[in-house]
């Protein structure tokens, strides 16, 4: 099995890629120790010092760190990644899946406009932030302004308020005349 590393706009944040399939659908972002419960991937990562995220995407895996040098800490992800992989162990346990679930906000009146920016995210703004090993979900619209969840590389990126300014929110604009603002939640 060969995995291949890509940088990512995230200095703490690399993109694994095992030439495979890793979540059939959806996304999962797991932050910390304890939500890595339901995934023996997830809990192989953590065990590694220094390893303070793991993101799950398609077909990719970032992981974060809080500390240590990457030239470190690669092996040992790759050794855990292949690991996972070879011994055909679930990526999560138990049924849990996809954290997109989490409750969405808007007005009754405006789900027009809500199913407009969900088209644009999905069709123009995902599949270039899951390039860079990350993903970007809509959470809620209220008053002209659209919240959105970023996760993975994206999550606490040094440019993720560039992307949501100058890229995301210019686009919505251009498109949905409702759309005043983007802001991260």
């Amino acid at each position: 099995m060969f995995i291949q590393t890509e940088a990512t706009p995230n200095p703490a944040t690399l993109k694994f890629l095992p030439g495979r399939a890793v979540m059939a659908e959806g996304t999962l972002d797991i932050r910390d120790p304890a939500g890595a419960a339901a995934s023996p991937l997830a809990r192989a990562l953590f065990a590694i010092d220094g390893v303070d995220g793991v993101f799950f995407g398609a077909d990719f895996v970032t992981v974060s760190k809080a500390s240590g040098e990457w030239q470190h800490l690669k092996p040992a992800i790759l050794g855990a990644i292949m690991e996972h992989f070879v011994s055909g162990q679930p990526l999560v346990e138990g049924g849990a899946q996809d954290d997109d679930a989490e409750d969405e906000f808007f007005e009754p009146g405006d789900a027009d406009t809500v199913a407009a920016i969900k088209e644009l995210l999905d069709t123009r703004v995902r599949p270039a932030v899951a390039g860079d090993g990350g993903d970007i979900t809509f959470r809620g619209f209220k008053d002209g302004v659209v919240y959105l969840a970023m996760k993975g590389a994206c999550s606490g990126c040094p440019s993720s308020t560039a992307t949501l300014k100058n890229g995301i929110q210019n686009l919505l604009r251009h498109f949905l005349p409702d759309v005043r603002e983007v802001e991260q939640v």
